[in-house]
């Protein structure tokens, strides 16, 4: 390698860095999970209230992802990102000033505002960050680069928790995981800032919403926005779903399943990205999309096994179940969304706002979920989280179809 090859090669690795930090501060939204617990228990909030803070997030995907993408148009996608970090810092500085100078209700309205600023962030930061990597991998690697900025989200949501539970314990103050977060983003914004990134230039702004949606009319990109559906609906599906699987079966304490399941659900999945990461550099988007379909649908047959069984169950086969679609799902949102921008390069900020607004699946999955787990029990529930997994699958064996002619 020449030293001018070896300069191009740093510099590329040194502008990288800061994207990477960006995917840790875009892992953010996920504590919201953990400050519910704290503000339900604290406000006495019914199940009901509790659970509409973490929908704010998936609502806000549905209004402002399009649009995003036709910011990024005018401002480009790294001072959209920026944006995006402002936005979080704000979400982050509100809880603080709620617990530092109010109780009662003015807190709590703090608290709902900050998570309502969380969602809007993160949707912003989701649209323009996943796609800005293209400035720096094509083909078939964008999807290993994307979900390595995965797993490096994945570390914010990992400590997210134990960060919360440390503050309660030591200092009597939970919400400390927004201090220490606020600052970790404010060094995120203060490198991305700072990178140096040759980037598309931004169009005139002459694109608009119709013109956005109308994409959806290319059976390829269809395909692609409903393997998003699909991975988030799984995603978002089987973490509600999957305790009480459990529950109904050995009557255990519902708390400690809960977490358990959760646990090794995110535990596979942090695995799948790592692999991913690795793996997916080597081997193609069709071979990808083939595999998780594969080991998502033997997920869905497990779990089908599990709930049909009407005394007892191999517990055994739950927890497999539970780790494989954790894996095989990890990486189904990085081969779809890679699949599109490679796909439609000249029109990838606004093939990245609609695919983004496919993050609703976890808004639609779940409550179909529950219906059919009422009407049918757990098995009903599986069979709608099978329709993802099966989707994916069909996708991956029919793979020509994402691989037909581009349409003008």
């Amino acid at each position: 390698m020449s030293n001018e090859t070896s300069k191009t090669a740093n510099a590329g690795l040194k502008a990288i860095i800061p994207v990477m930090f960006a995917f840790f501060v875009m892992g953010f939204v996920d504590l919201v999970g953990t400050a519910t617990n704290y503000v339900k228990a604290e406000f006495t909030l019914a199940d009901g209230t509790a659970n509409l803070f973490t929908t704010m997030v998936f609502f806000w995907f549905l209004i402002f992802s399009v649009p995003t993408g036709m910011l990024m148009n005018k401002i480009g996608r790294r001072k959209t990102v920026l944006w995006s970090i402002l936005v979080t810092l704000v979400a982050m500085a509100l809880p603080i000033i709620a617990y530092t100078v109010f109780e009662g209700t003015p807190r709590l309205v703090l608290i709902v505002a900050s998570f309502a600023f969380l969602g809007i962030g993160n949707t912003l930061m989701q649209v323009s960050l996943n796609p800005l990597l293209t400035v720096f991998v094509k083909g078939d690697k964008l999807a290993s680069t994307l979900t390595t900025g995965q797993f490096v989200k994945a570390f914010a949501s990992l400590f997210a928790p134990y960060i919360a539970i440390w503050g309660a314990n030591k200092l009597g103050m939970w919400w400390i995981l927004f201090v220490i977060y606020f600052v970790v983003g404010i060094v995120g914004y203060i490198l991305l800032a700072f990178d140096k990134i040759e980037e598309p230039a931004p169009d005139a702004g002459t694109t608009t919403i119709a013109k956005c949606f109308k994409l959806l009319g290319d059976p390829i990109i269809l395909l692609c926005f409903l393997g998003i559906i699909s991975h988030v609906g799984v995603d978002v599906g089987i973490n509600a779903q999957a305790p009480r699987i459990l529950t109904e079966h050995t009557g255990d304490q519902f708390t400690a399943i809960a977490a358990t399941a959760t646990m090794v659900y995110f535990i596979a999945r942090m695995i799948g990205c790592f692999t991913g990461g690795i793996v997916l550099q080597k081997m193609s988007n069709k071979t990808g999309v083939r595999i998780c379909g594969a080991i998502m649908t033997l997920s869905a047959i497990c779990f089908a096994i599990f709930t049909l069984s009407t005394s007892n169950p191999p517990v055994w086969l739950f927890w497999t179940a539970v780790a494989l679609v954790g894996f095989g799902n990890s990486n189904v949102f990085s081969l779809f969304l890679s699949h599109a921008l490679m796909y439609r390069p000249e029109r990838q900020n606004e093939i990245s706002g609609l695919m983004l607004m496919g993050l609703i699946g976890g808004a639609i999955f779940p409550p179909i979920m529950g219906v059919a787990a009422d009407a049918m029990g757990q098995f009903g529930g599986i069979l709608v989280m099978a329709v993802g997994c099966v989707y994916v699958l069909v996708v991956g064996v029919f793979y020509k179809v994402l691989e037909g002619s581009k349409k003008a």
